[in-house]
């Protein structure tokens, strides 16, 4: 019966939701850059509050995201700002998060006040006249959030995080991970390894900033020591 209940109450937030999805349909058609109607949406949708609200974001980020499943939470305060982001099956947003341009992975869990960036070159820097250039979509990058994966409070997110990753609060990730670590600091750094699940090979590897070769979670752990 409570899923029976859920599914109708996830159809008719759709159906509330339809006339505002539809201008943002309406937007990508006449500009495929253009995002101004949808993020104007976004913005009302975050600010709906309780249980009403949950139910109202997630059928308006089904009708406009490149996918976005039904069975996620995502919280007050919390808004996309580009329609390319992709949410998987059983991932939970907190409050206040910022997501940019990403691809959710299922069972993910997504603390409070994360910011979720589209990518570390957003703005470009003007040698010639010392300026930083205004945001433009080329600059985009897509963020991957691997499965299972769990961030806390107010981390925020440049780069890819792989598989059953946990990554602390506050942390700051500028480069690319590999599955099953643990990550901590600003700029993260490896804290430990995670287990895998039965019969899953571990290939943690984390990237450090100024280094183009992988550095293993060993290796890592060695120079920390």
């Amino acid at each position: 019966m409570r899923q029976l209940i859920k599914f109708i109450l996830n159809k008719l937030s759709q159906l509330l939701s339809l006339p505002f999805a539809a201008t943002c349909w309406l937007e990508s058609f006449l500009s495929k850059e253009s995002e101004v109607i949808f993020v104007f949406w976004s913005n009302l949708f975050a600010l709906v509050p309780g249980l009403p609200g949950a139910f109202l974001r997630r059928g308006y980020y089904s009708l406009t995201l490149n996918k976005c499943s039904m069975n996620c939470h995502i919280g007050f305060g919390t808004m996309f700002t580009h329609r390319s982001s992709t949410v998987e099956d059983n991932v939970y947003l907190g409050n206040y998060c910022s997501i940019g341009s990403a691809q959710l992975g299922k069972n993910s869990l997504i603390g409070s006040r994360t910011s979720l960036l589209s990518g570390s070159q957003q703005h470009k820097h003007n040698d010639d006249t010392g300026e930083w250039e205004a945001f433009s979509p080329d600059n985009i990058r897509q963020v991957t959030v691997g499965a299972n994966v769990w961030i806390g409070e107010g981390a925020i997110i440049m780069a890819n995080i792989g598989e059953g990753c946990q990554i602390a609060a506050g942390a700051v990730v500028t480069n690319d991970t590999k599955s099953f670590v643990v990550l901590a600091g600003n700029p993260a750094r490896f804290v430990k390894n995670l287990a895998p699940p039965v019969g899953t090979e571990n290939t943690s590897t984390i990237y450090t900033e100024n280094k183009k070769s992988p550095l293993t979670a060993e290796s890592a752990s060695a120079k920390q020591g």
